[in-house]
């Protein structure tokens, strides 16, 4: 089925232009209509050889009261075949003052449709004001707007194409108000106040796949760097988290310098922007020149132990190469986007923490796709439909067996070729695989097999290569022991405590769980008296039952820097330990913790259960961890929060209400644990008849899903 009309005759008069287009619209809305919208995929491939979207340039305001975005668009494109129909990506957009008067423009749906006669070769240019109210990809969160293009789909608030193969540069004005910050893709050029707004220009000389368009407003500051090659790098934190940004953005300018030099091609934009939002979808997202992650990211100096943004900053990093610049063309060719950031972040981890750290993560991967391999759940990695951790770690694994088969030269050049010959344009994984075959007299054809296109994961062939490592070798002497007696492997345990690297010692450690404690008091003081940061946390999450003959050492480990050891201790302290709990809540008192308040929330539960302690701050304390339940703060907060007060039993009107609009949430994730804990929640009947008071009280789409759940 076509959906493009044939023209019949130039038209011979504006007044004649105009009906003929008024004709054509109409037979559109019918055919629409009549044949519904499952046609999308073949619709774009026919658009895609009738026209070439050059530029958009749009003026937006977000409006966060009204939860939309109105804007000035103008997007000029050329005609590459003769049609009478052209069409954008718009959902549920209002088109007003249209100041285009050469062909007609229409909405429909999901669709903004040019009607008119559009001849071969000629270039030209749609102009008019637009509002959409988008239900997914721009998000208000309290003072912070955002947007997640990648899945969701940039149409929702800005007219562009749902297609990754269709290329265009984008050049977007943002309307602030002048107390908020506003970073956008590009370079801004400049800063304009108007009646008390802010106009914020930015300019984008290259072009990039529509998902990849992003902004971000809020309240922020910003610290610059400059990369070796000259790139500027503005690094973005809230006021208050200002002591949190260098342990955050440690080591960002030496992955920046890294992967420029270890990839063999400049970065491709003007500049480069990393900026932490709240309640975000993911943990990083790549828009071009504009990288936006989950504030969760945003540690101190302790923080960054346990849960630093570096793994992330380098993946996201390295799809401003492979993603942004050259761009898959079917979700087949997936893993040359996911596969090399992935990879490239192990690289640049292993330039920042050695080479022990990157075999570590190859053999934590290995570990996790041989297990689903084993269950009958291996993917190739061409399949379009394959999982994260295929197309993320399998990925990752190609590239590290493709090095070591074609060796590392012929792989560096294989790399640049495929770059700089796909510069802004779409790739498959033929065009990948020919540069490799165009620098290599290296039969890869077995690789093709075994990592492209088999769906087992070839464990063997990665373990031979992890064994290239030293470390390795050593780790699984170590973790052979496991089904070893204890007295015939204590000399081995105790010299890996003794001396111990981070993984190995924790391996030693973890050995110790299934033996009589009696048998094993010394080999944990070897522990201890280690210093070593994460066997010190292995102690303290893997020993369940504290001898009394380890409380003094098992103590000290309160004062680790680590939140994740801090957690589980006083937690384990305080109930192993009663009588010395209030001892235990005054040492931590005032300690925060991760973004998601793990310590202080966890000192505000146990605080309210410890008799006798601060008796008269009970009432304040109960507040505050109920607080946390609100929509005012991020939702890592929130599901902590919610977990504490199912644990105490403080359902009350506040936290119910609370819940119900916590299943609503954007997260999916967080939804979906809200949704189960409403469920259990909802059991006693109390908590059933305090939430179906709540529905006058909560948003209209909370109601709806309570309407829905409780059947009334």
């Amino acid at each position: 089925m076509h959906y493009y009309l044939k023209s019949k005759s130039k038209s011979k008069s504006k007044t004649k232009m105009n009906l003929k287009c008024q004709r054509l619209s109409l037979v559109i809305v019918f055919v629409l209509l009549l044949f519904g919208f499952g046609f999308n995929a073949k619709l774009i491939a026919q658009q895609t050889e009738v026209v070439d979207f050059l530029k958009i340039e749009a003026s937006i305001q977000p409006d966060a009261t009204q939860k939309e975005v109105k804007g000035h668009f103008v997007v000029t494109f050329e005609v590459l075949k003769q049609a009478d129909s052209i069409f954008m990506d718009a959902v549920n957009i209002s088109t007003e003052e249209i100041k285009t008067k050469n062909f007609h423009i229409t909405a429909v749906d999901k669709k903004l449709w040019f009607v008119g006669e559009f001849e071969k070769g000629k270039t030209y240019k749609a102009d008019f004001q637009y509002s959409m109210k988008p239900k997914q990809t721009l998000y208000f969160f309290g003072n912070e707007i955002w947007t997640q293009g990648q899945g969701k789909y940039t149409s929702h608030w800005l007219p562009s194409i749902d297609d990754v193969n269709d290329k265009i540069e984008f050049d977007l004005t943002l309307i602030s108000s002048e107390d908020k910050t506003v970073i956008a893709n590009g370079k801004l050029r400049n800063v304009a106040e108007k009646d008390g707004e802010k106009y914020w220009h930015f300019d984008m000389k290259e072009p990039m796949s529509s998902y990849l368009v992003a902004l971000v407003i809020g309240n922020y500051e910003n610290k610059n760097l400059v990369a070796n090659s000259g790139i500027p790098i503005q690094l973005y934190y809230k006021p208050t988290d200002s002591l949190k940004v260098e342990p955050t953005y440690r080591y960002s300018k030496q992955i920046f310098d890294f992967l420029e030099t270890e990839i063999g091609v400049p970065y491709p934009w003007q500049n480069y922007k990393q900026v932490p939002v709240r309640d975000f979808l993911y943990a990083g997202m790549e828009n071009t020149t504009t990288t936006i992650f989950s504030e969760a990211f945003m540690v101190d100096s302790i923080g960054f132990n346990d849960r630093n943004y570096i793994n992330v900053n380098a993946h996201e990093l390295a799809h401003q190469w492979f993603g942004d610049m050259v761009t898959e063309k079917t979700n087949g060719d997936h893993w040359l986007q996911e596969g090399f950031a992935t990879y490239y972040a192990l690289l640049a981890e292993k330039e920042i923490f050695g080479e022990e750290y990157y075999y570590w993560q190859l053999y934590q991967t290995a570990e996790q796709l041989k297990a689903a391999s084993d269950k009958g759940k291996g993917e190739s990695l061409l399949d379009p439909k394959a999982s994260s951790l295929t197309f993320y770690q399998k990925g990752a694994w190609a590239l590290h067996i493709l090095r070591e088969e074609i060796g590392e030269e012929a792989f560096r050049v294989s790399i640049k070729n495929y770059l700089e010959k796909y510069k802004f344009k779409n790739v498959s994984n033929e065009d990948f695989l020919n540069e490799v075959k165009a620098v290599t007299a290296t039969d890869i054809s077995e690789f093709e097999k075994n990592w492209l296109q088999q769906s087992a994961f070839k464990a063997e062939e990665a373990y031979q290569s992890l064994l290239k490592s030293s470390f390795i070798k050593s780790y699984f002497e170590v973790s052979a022991l496991r089904a070893t007696p204890l007295a015939d492997k204590k000399l081995q345990l105790k010299t890996a405590l003794t001396f111990p690297n981070d993984f190995i010692g924790q391996e030693a450690v973890y050995q110790l769980m299934e033996e009589p404690i009696s048998e094993t008091l010394s080999l944990y003081k070897n522990a201890f008296e280690s210093n070593n940061l994460y066997v010190r946390q292995a102690v303290a999450l893997s020993l369940q039952t504290i001898p009394i003959e380890l409380q003094k050492e098992y103590e000290g480990l309160l004062n680790d820097d680590s939140y994740v050891t801090m957690e589980a201790t006083l937690y384990q302290l305080s109930m192993q330990f009663p009588k010395n709990r209030r001892e235990y809540l005054n040492k931590t008192e005032g300690i925060v913790g991760f973004q998601n308040k793990n310590i202080r929330q966890l000192w505000l539960a146990l605080a309210l259960i410890t008799g006798e302690y601060e008796d008269a701050q009970k009432d304040s304390y109960l507040n505050e961890l109920t607080n946390y339940t609100a929509a005012n703060y991020s939702f890592e907060v929130r599901d902590k929060a919610f977990e504490y007060v199912d644990q105490l039993n403080l359902w009350d009107a506040k936290t119910l209400k609370n819940l119900v609009e916590a299943c609503v949430h954007p997260t999916w994730r967080f939804s979906k644990t809200s949704k189960e804990l409403l469920n259990k929640v909802l059991q006693n009947k109390g908590n059933y008849e305090k939430v179906k008071i709540l529905r006058r009280q909560v948003s209209e789409k909370a109601a709806n899903y309570l309407n829905s759940i409780t059947k009334e």
